[in-house]
């Protein structure tokens, strides 16, 4: 008689991990960098061989003038006068404009009634051009530096104002209301609910009055200045000095970046202080 008998195969992971496709390869920063550098090479290059035969050279210069002007710059005491003037410029200005639009924020979003009266205020005066508002600026504080840095207050403030205060307005109530049912006051809400919720609108507000400090600095320097990058620029541009024109404005992308910079850090490491960044870093599922 025969028997049959079911011998138990044990399961063996034999598939192997599956090799990295050749796209995920070019996604790494180290790929990344190069590929960016590439192209900054490339435009140089072009840059280099269009300006004369394609462009005019008067207008757009060419990299290697632009390097001569740029070290001519850096190498003299007026160059980083100017400098270090707009530089303290755009930092008073995104601070006190950081400041301002925190409170104007935190005010109106904790009262509903009094951002309801004021919020079409707000919103019509925030509709006003900042650079328009220069010229009144020089009245009232003439053509030093603080007249820069009221304007380039005036643009960050708002638009820290509005994601403070919308972020406020989103507030989750039930998670307010579950802290206070667990005799939570009002330091715990806001360290457990008001914080958290604002930190990703706050500092995504920072990063977009970066750049608005620095153009409203600009801009008012380029109306009435007796230093700074934008007065250089204006003086560049009047006598047609290409070279000079392109050495400030790579200043200026570097004063840019450099504030990037120092916020993308700040940001990372508070997210990281309110156990945010991981929710940041989680991977999003795939369609």
């Amino acid at each position: 008689m025969a028997t049959v008998t079911d011998k138990a195969v044990p399961a063996t992971d034999t598939a192997a991990a599956p090799a990295p496709k050749a796209s995920d390869r070019w996604r790494g920063t180290p790929a990344v960098i190069g590929l960016r550098i590439l192209v900054i090479v490339v435009a140089l290059v072009l840059w280099q061989w269009m300006s004369g035969p394609v462009l005019p050279e008067y207008a757009v210069s060419n990299p290697t003038d632009v390097f001569d002007a740029l070290t001519k710059m850096l190498g003299s005491a007026s160059g980083w006068t100017n400098i270090r003037v707009t530089a303290v410029e755009v930092l008073a200005g995104f601070g006190l404009g950081v400041a301002a639009g925190t409170v104007m924020g935190l005010v109106l979003g904790s009262f509903p009634l009094l951002g309801r009266v004021l919020e079409p205020l707000v919103a019509a005066l925030n509709g006003i051009p900042k650079i328009a508002l220069a010229p009144l600026f020089l009245l009232f504080f003439g053509i030093g530096s603080w007249s820069k840095i009221t304007i380039a207050m005036t643009g960050v403030a708002f638009v820290v104002f509005y994601n403070i205060y919308l972020g406020l307005r989103q507030r989750e109530r039930e998670l307010v209301e579950v802290v206070q049912v667990m005799g939570g006051r009002r330091h715990h809400v806001l360290g457990y609910v008001t914080i958290p919720t604002l930190a990703a609108p706050f500092f995504a507000a920072l990063k977009t009055g970066g750049p608005l400090a620095i153009l409203g600095v600009i801009g008012g320097e380029f109306i009435a200045s007796s230093e700074g990058v934008g007065h250089e620029l204006f003086t560049a541009a009047q006598n047609l000095d290409a070279p000079n024109e392109f050495a400030g404005l790579i200043v200026l992308v570097a004063l840019t970046l450099a504030l990037n910079g120092v916020l993308s850090a700040l940001d990372t490491y508070a997210l990281k202080c309110l156990g945010l960044a991981a929710r940041r870093n989680r991977p999003q599922p795939k369609k």
